[in-house]
């Protein structure tokens, strides 16, 4: 009788924790969806209102050209980036070499003494 008793108390403890996780998880799920249908529109909107600016026409926008930029100038400039972000990385040699180290033997290492000796 007593280890029947022990049964169903584990038993039903295992459906306490089962319940209590899928809650748990669920819980969470439906919290995350809530939050990204509705708390994240509103967030968005809040943050346009913020820095909202006053809005301009693409015809208003007027184009200011610089006479003394020229492409001669454009390619300077981007060889030069190209150049510096090329030199941060470095040549290395593609080949690699493996070489065997030679191992000393150890009876502190070995498991063959653990798993056959059974002479203790």
């Amino acid at each position: 009788m007593t280890h029947l008793f022990l049964y169903t108390d584990t038993l039903s403890e295992g459906y306490v924790i089962l319940v209590t996780g899928l809650l748990i998880v669920f819980s969470g799920l439906l919290l995350l969806t809530v939050f990204f249908k509705f708390g994240l529109p509103i967030l968005l909107y809040i943050y346009k209102i913020i820095t909202k600016g006053p809005d301009k026409k693409v015809a208003e926008i007027s184009s200011k050209v610089n006479k003394d930029f020229t492409g001669e100038i454009a390619a300077a400039i981007s060889t030069a980036i190209y150049m510096y972000l090329d030199e941060r990385h470095d040549k290395e040699n593609a080949i690699l070499t493996i070489k065997q180290a030679r191992k000393l033997y150890s009876p502190w290492s070995s498991k063959i003494y653990g798993v056959y000796n059974n002479k203790l």
